[in-house]
């Protein structure tokens, strides 16, 4: 038995009372196949939640998904208190993120949320409210 299965072999020995080779690798066939269901790219997955992470980006997602409109810089700004600087880094991450979309109308730009956000949000708060 290698170092990686032993406390397989004792949590199967513990199950069921006994445990022999053929059951480990029947457990971890069984544990294999759920592999299939991790993206196999999970990169895009992995830099939108990290994205999230961040409060000046979370509260900018949550302002632009509240107002259900397209939103211009300058009506971001005096309700997200951080720097015009930290405001433009931040929007700019969660495009790149794909969780907002941009248009450039003369010297205005505008953002709004994408679907993907609008999901991540809505599953973050059934969530919250699942665990009350």
């Amino acid at each position: 038995m290698s170092s990686q299965t032993e406390r397989l072999e004792r949590l199967i020995t513990e199950e069921s009372g006994g445990c022999c080779e053929a059951d480990i690798e029947e457990r971890l066939d069984s544990l294999r196949s759920y592999q299939s269901e991790t993206p196999t790219n999970p990169d895009a997955d992995l830099t939108a939640l990290k994205t999230l992470g961040n409060d000046t980006r979370y509260n900018i997602v949550r302002l632009l998904t509240a107002a259900d409109r397209e939103l211009c810089v300058c009506e971001i700004n005096p309700i997200v208190d951080v720097s015009d600087s930290a405001i433009s880094h931040a929007l700019s991450d969660l495009y790149d993120a794909g969780l907002v979309t941009r248009r450039k109308d003369g010297t205005w730009r505008y953002y709004e949320t994408t679907d993907r956000a609008e999901a991540l949000l809505t599953a973050l708060d059934e969530t919250r409210e699942a665990d009350r």
